[in-house]
Parts: structure tokens; sequence; C-alpha cells
């Protein structure tokens, strides 16, 4: 019996010739990154370990990018205290504001993470970076400080669910609905300890931007990780950001599988929206369209891409956002901003009436720029709509698509997209 994509990181990472479920196996780390949110903690955490320098500071990558620009006196505090451990260590994979962006985004863009490798990161969506077929789980302070301290990490195998999909995904379904729609199968737990991956015709037509949609929400399921096998449109993609080498590393024909789940994209009839308060709680946009909102919100490591803003752009051009709603549009990332700027995107926001963010993780985990006052309700494109995850615990938050999320910016209510696609 052969082994599955992750089975094969796993256990090329840990010295050995097979792994199984639910073994447990200490593998190599080859890249560790921290934020601003988490950084600093885990800094004071390595420095009680005694331990003068990191493992490999080469390996290590410090985004600051939840409370960026600072928001106040103390986050300004720990990003002052995380970049003075950056310069102690000689970390040089260090974004400062205007350099970087959202974690998960400006790791793939940048090159940083690479096909076959072991990814960790003191962020729960640091699944996103499976997109590139690498194993990328999120960590704890405790455990980023041994990180840092060996370049080791234990690690339970996971058993892999494979999410076959079939058809054409066209507007106005996006990766959003489809990521929506899997989750409201599979549950807040459904693949709880356990490997997600994205295979199918469906995602082998999709771009790298719409694929890390699919696993950064892996985690919303309970995933360890979600991940894609790299095909030749990742392989180009990757090659365009880095020269670094690096080998693509594919399961075995005959590897065994958790579970086998099949989705068609046909049995997708509408846009999906997740009401609160779990990101699991899909339903079609029909069953909710008319709700009232104060906010729309279209940023996130989830959607705060370029293909993301087009979409956006395309139904806000033109037209006058509700007088009463507050919209706000934040970039994933600078590369993404300088792409929206030369698009012409953020005319087009700012002309409709939206306020365009400087790259943050914003509104989306109660940060700033966009915090929910009681009794608030908000569309939003990030990944989690959680009892006060984004403001007061009496607010409410929808999670949709982009294109969702600016028809309803429109009307200032929840409002089915396809009418102005």
């Amino acid at each position: 019996m052969g082994m599955t994509l992750v089975e094969k990181i796993l256990a090329n990472k840990s010295g050995q010739l097979v792994v199984r479920p639910d073994e447990i196996v200490e593998v190599s780390v080859d890249l560790a990154m921290t934020h601003d949110a988490l950084g600093a903690h885990t800094a004071a955490k390595f420095n009680e370990l005694g331990v003068a320098k990191v493992w490999d500071p080469q390996k290590i990558v410090v985004i600051p990018d939840h409370y960026v620009p600072n928001k106040d006196i103390d986050t300004a505090r720990k990003c002052l205290n995380l970049k003075k451990f950056v310069r102690e260590q000689g970390i040089e994979n260090y974004y400062e504001v205007g350099k970087g962006g959202i974690c998960h985004q400006v790791l793939v863009e940048k090159g940083h993470v690479l096909p076959g490798t072991v990814v960790v990161g003191t962020d729960s969506h640091t699944t996103t970076s499976g997109v590139v077929g690498a194993f990328a789980t999120g960590i704890g302070i405790d455990e980023m400080a041994v990180v840092f301290k060996t370049g080791r990490l234990w690690e339970r195998v996971p058993a892999t669910i494979k999410i076959n999909v079939e058809g054409k995904l066209e507007s106005p379904l996006f990766a959003k609905d489809l990521m929506l729609f899997i989750l409201s199968r599979l549950g807040v737990s459904g693949a709880l300890f356990k490997s997600l991956q994205f295979t199918g015709s469906t995602v082998s037509e999709m771009s790298i931007d719409g694929r890390m949609v699919l696993t950064n929400m892996a985690i919303e399921a309970g995933a360890t990780n979600g991940i894609i096998e790299p095909d030749d449109k990742l392989v180009d993609y990757i090659r365009s950001r880095t020269d670094a080498p690096f080998e693509v590393v594919k399961g075995d024909p005959d590897a065994e599988y958790a579970e086998t789940i099949e989705f068609r994209t046909d049995d997708i009839k509408e846009p999906i929206v997740a009401v609160p308060p779990k990101p699991t709680n899909g339903v079609g946009v029909t069953e909710v369209e008319g709700t009232k909102i104060d906010q729309a919100f279209i940023g996130s490591c989830t959607n705060g891409r370029l293909e993301d803003l087009r979409v956006a752009a395309k139904i806000l051009k033109g037209r006058k956002v509700d007088r009463y709603t507050k919209v706000i549009v934040i970039p994933a990332s600078q590369e993404v901003y300088k792409g929206a700027l030369d698009e012409g995107l953020i005319t087009i926001f700012v002309e409709a009436g939206a306020m365009v963010g400087p790259p943050t993780c914003g509104p989306c985990m109660e940060a700033h720029m966009g915090i929910l006052g009681p009794e608030e309700v908000s569309i939003s494109s990030t990944n989690r709509n959680f009892e006060g995850r984004s403001g007061d615990v009496s607010s409410k938050i929808y999670l949709a698509s982009p294109a969702t999320v600016a028809a309803s910016a429109l009307t200032g209510k929840i409002t089915d997209p396809r009418q102005f696609l």
C-alpha cells in the first residue's frame, strides 16, 4: 500500500521510508512563520529556553499583519519587541509595514513556501500554504519556541480525506461559494485531526488565488492541514516567484484515504452565504436575501487577492454603495494593492463610496479598521463568523464571496450578486 501526499512529505522529513496515519513522527521544519499577534510572545518563550540563537534564521519568516499600522500603544510595544528579536537573531525575512501584508498571502506570493516542505506558523490559517503542495499547519507559541531552537517538531500523521470536485466553476459561483458549500457538508469537526486534500477537474481549472481559498478554510472543518497536489500551473507559479530549487512530491496511486467525498459544481444552485455563528452554516443566498447589513468587508487571507478585487470592482464600477453601509476593502498584500492600483480598481472602490485600507488583517479578528458595534451586522469575505469575532459579542457576521459582499454593499442588505454579473 502506497502513501498519500501528506504521508510522503512527513516520511521524507522524518527520515523514514513509510509512515501511517496516527503515528507520531519527529519532522524537520523547512519554514517557520510568526506575526505580530504572537511573535513577541514566541520570542519571549524562546528566550526562556536559554538558547542564544535560533536554529536557522534563514528558515524563519516574520510578518507583522494583525495590528498594523499599530492600533494602540500595546500593539506598538509588541511590534517593537518583535523587531528587536528579529534584529538580534539576524532574521532577514522580515516584512515591515508597507513591505508585506497578510502573512499567509506573503508566504506564498514571495516564494517562501515550496512543494514537499513542512511549514509551521503561529496562526491557524497557516493551512493556506498547502496550496503549493506543502504540509502546512498552525502551532502554538510553546511549540514554535522549540522549533526556533531545534528546527524540529513532533507531528501526528493525519489520515487524508480526499475532496474530489468535478464540473465547471463559473460566475456567479466562485471559490468561496464552493468552499462554503463543502464546509456545509463536512461540519465543524468533519475533518478533525485529518488532512483535506482537494482534487478533481474543478480544482485543476482554478487559479492559484482560487485554490488558496480551499486550503485556507480547511481548518474550519477541523483539519490539521489542507493540501493540493502540485501541477504544471502551480510549478509555473512557483518558478515565477523564486529561483530556489524544489522537488514536487505526489501521492502514490495506491494510497489509502480515510474517505473520498465527491462534489459536483452542478449541485451548487446559487451563491452561498454562511450564517452566524459558524462557517459551516452555508445556505443559498436567497434564503437570507434582504437581511439588513451595517458593514460590508472585502479582504482577509481568504479573499483579499487581486482576483477577488477584480470581481468586486466589476460589480461596483459606476455604482454607489448604500449611504448607510460601511464598505471596507483591504488588499491582502502590498503586491495586491499595487496590482489593484495599476488596474484602476482602487479608483473604482473610492468612487463607489468604499474605504480602501492598507494591507492588514483589519476587522477579520477584532483587530481594527472595522470593528462591529452592538447588534451590528456585517457581510464579509473572511473565514470566520463566530460570536464576537469582529467586534461586540451581539454583532453578527455573514460569510460570502467578494461578489456577494459587493452586491450587498450596493443595497445595504444581503443581495444575490447574479443581478450585477
